[in-house]
């Protein structure tokens, strides 16, 4: 009887090693994996920021303008005249129109009703 139970606690013991190896074997594998993803995830910021920073570079005007400059019959672009710009008194004034009080009589009239203009359905809860 003592015999049968230390076999299968020896039985037991071995398995529970097997076990352990084998979270330990993963958790090493999961580990470099996460290490290789922080490495891949740092190099692809770095990236980024570099690119970034020559956009950045890019689009500055004193390094478009020579480039605008070479360019601007083919883009058929010119400065900005002074003639291109108004006051304020070239802009129309509204016209002058006399209210139109029907109108506004029949739509105070159809919300004190509870209706709604539009459709004549009832709105709101009134009744």
């Amino acid at each position: 009887m003592l015999r049968a139970i230390n076999t299968a606690l020896f039985a037991l013991t071995v398995v529970g090693f097997v076990g352990v190896y084998a979270m330990k074997y993963q958790a090493e594998k999961t580990g470099a994996e996460i290490t290789t993803t922080e490495t891949r995830i740092t190099r692809k910021t770095e990236i980024l920021s570099t690119m970034k920073a020559n956009w950045a570079f890019l689009n500055q005007p004193s390094t478009i303008e020579p480039i605008v400059i070479r360019h601007a019959e083919a883009l058929g672009v010119a400065p900005v005249a002074s003639t291109q710009f108004g006051t304020i008194d070239l802009i129309p004034m509204r016209p002058a129109t006399e209210p139109n009080s029907e109108a506004l009589s029949a739509l105070l009239l159809a919300l004190e009703a509870g209706l709604d203009p539009t459709t004549g359905e009832t709105i709101g809860g009134a009744q």
